[in-house]
């Protein structure tokens, strides 16, 4: 049985990846909706059975972006408020915050390459806490704050990692990274942000084949348990 999914990201970048792959697994579809155009999304939250938004170059509280993050918020939300699960990675992420009323600003540190992520240990569930523990790709300057009501379930020491709300997931890390979603980040402008940071792009790529066995394992793990437990609570 196919089911369908909404994957929400800009234009140039909507690689799923691992992500895409484990969701495929499970049936279901992606219907892809390029950030840059909401008008043409031409679907409402409620014609899909889940929302998955990816990340982004851009900042959630760039002025000059405000009418197309507000769309996503917007749609964001009105899929939380229905009831349809909702994952949110990095900017997708960073949007579920503002959207359920956390915020998002600039950190003092970016977290860019492999970082080690902590899961809070009176939050969630063993399961979940030894699926999120471990490291994970990372891309991002900036954070969220977790918003009120939402339980936190991992950290790193430069900003909350996860947080789930009834049927919605964010991460802040990206689960989806392969070797050519990593390779496609570092190259033009991406390669400017490494040698800026100090990040030898040779050695990240082959860190990143290193690997790959393993994140495609807790990969598929994070989705198993996202489409068993968090998309199936009772919670409103």
């Amino acid at each position: 049985m196919v089911v369908r999914a909404a994957l929400i990201g800009n234009g140039n970048d909507t690689d799923p990846g691992l992500l895409g792959h484990a969701f495929r697994r499970h049936g279901y579809s992606f219907t892809e909706l390029a950030r840059e155009l909401p008008a043409d999304w031409g679907i409402q939250p409620t014609d899909v059975d889940l929302v998955v938004s990816l990340g982004s170059s851009w900042s959630t509280y760039w002025p000059e972006i405000d009418a197309e993050t507000s769309a996503e918020r917007d749609f964001l939300l009105a899929a939380h408020g229905a009831g349809v699960p909702v994952l949110g990675v990095c900017f997708g992420a960073q949007q579920l915050a503002a959207a359920l009323g956390g915020s998002v600003s600039r950190l003092h540190k970016h977290e860019i390459g492999w970082h080690e992520v902590a899961p809070v240990p009176e939050a969630g569930s063993a399961e979940s806490a030894e699926i999120l523990a471990g490291q994970w790709f990372q891309w991002h300057y900036d954070g969220f704050s977790v918003p009120s009501g939402a339980t936190t379930l991992a950290h790193s020491p430069i900003s909350p990692q996860a947080f789930r709300m009834s049927r919605t997931l964010a991460v802040q890390f990206h689960p989806e990274a392969t070797e050519s979603i990593v390779r496609h980040w570092s190259s033009g402008d991406g390669a400017g942000e490494l040698l800026t940071a100090g990040i030898d792009r040779d050695l990240l790529l082959e860190g990143t084949r290193l690997m790959m066995d393993d994140v495609r394992r807790r990969t598929d793990a994070l989705v198993d348990w996202f489409l068993r437990d968090v998309a199936q609570t009772h919670e409103n």
